[in-house]
């Protein structure tokens, strides 16, 4: 398991929750290190009891708690970098969802050695589509919710989004690609001044 990964799933709960969360959940997992390195490989079984101790300790599904860490990449000022990296994909939600099928290979471009599921998009009519998610990481179907959640706010499109607990298949149905304003994106990264 990538410490990527792990170090998220570490950073989004001190973000949210604070330290007496993250205390409690690493005493749960009865983890090997009360802290993740970002560049270091993890056994995925640590992965999992994480997941598992967060459930428990947050009183929070599964399902509920990996789509949070979703919405967080996307909208927290911590992961400004990766919504960029979303952003690139279209100048509209639409684009964007046709871009998701290579969100794992531009992953990889950014960090050589994590590798995500496959995405596989399927449009199914207008304005509907099915989001495919591949074997590799338990329960990456849930956070992909969340990000598609937090970027159709981003791109200000109202969207319906549907999928069973524990499940590959992601419904995704835009009711309208211009709801609202949409947050700000300028191509060009702009330093603070």
């Amino acid at each position: 398991m990538h410490g990527l990964i792990l170090r998220t799933f570490q950073v989004f709960v001190l973000d949210t929750y604070g330290d007496t969360a993250w205390d409690a959940i690493i005493s749960r997992a009865d983890l090997p290190v009360p802290a993740f390195e970002a560049m270091l490989t993890y056994p995925v079984e640590i992965y999992e009891g994480l997941i598992g101790a967060a459930e428990q300790a947050l009183d929070k599904p599964r399902d509920v708690f990996l789509e949070d860490v979703g919405t967080y990449l996307v909208s927290h000022p911590h992961s400004e970098g990766l919504r960029r990296l979303l952003r690139f994909g279209g100048v509209d939600y639409i684009d964007f969802l046709h871009s998701l099928d290579d969100l794992p290979d531009r992953a990889r471009l950014a960090v050589g050695d994590l590798f995500l599921p496959d995405l596989e998009l399927h449009e199914v009519g207008p304005g509907s589509f099915h989001l495919e998610v591949g074997e590799g990481l338990s329960g990456f179907a849930s956070v992909m919710i969340g990000v598609l959640r937090a970027m159709a706010d981003d791109y200000g499109a109202l969207v319906l989004l549907d999928a069973e607990p524990g499940a590959r298949l992601v419904d995704i149905t835009l009711i309208e690609t211009a709801y609202a304003e949409g947050r700000e994106f300028d191509l060009a990264a702009r330093g603070q001044s």
